[in-house]
């Protein structure tokens, strides 16, 4: 993409963590643009969001795995 060629885009964000992103990313050094700009570079490298976006929450460990640290932790019940 050529750096000089730009487009505006506008999306409607929630007041409030607009300007929460806006207080980290000052101290990062950034504007929401830019930050905006490295997510949509991550997503032409990848193809894809660089994160999951999933409904369901995966188990943290396996209930065997859960049973098991906590008889590591706790002892036997």
């Amino acid at each position: 993409m050529s750096s000089d060629t730009t487009t505006l885009f506008r999306a409607r964000v929630p007041t409030a963590r607009l300007r929460k992103a806006e207080k980290i990313l000052d101290r990062l050094g950034m504007k929401p643009g830019d930050a905006l700009n490295m997510l949509l570079a991550q997503i032409e490298i990848r193809e894809a969001l660089p994160f999951e976006v999933t409904i369901h929450s995966p188990a943290l460990l396996a209930a065997d795995q859960q049973g098991t640290e906590w008889n590591n932790a706790f002892g036997s019940y």
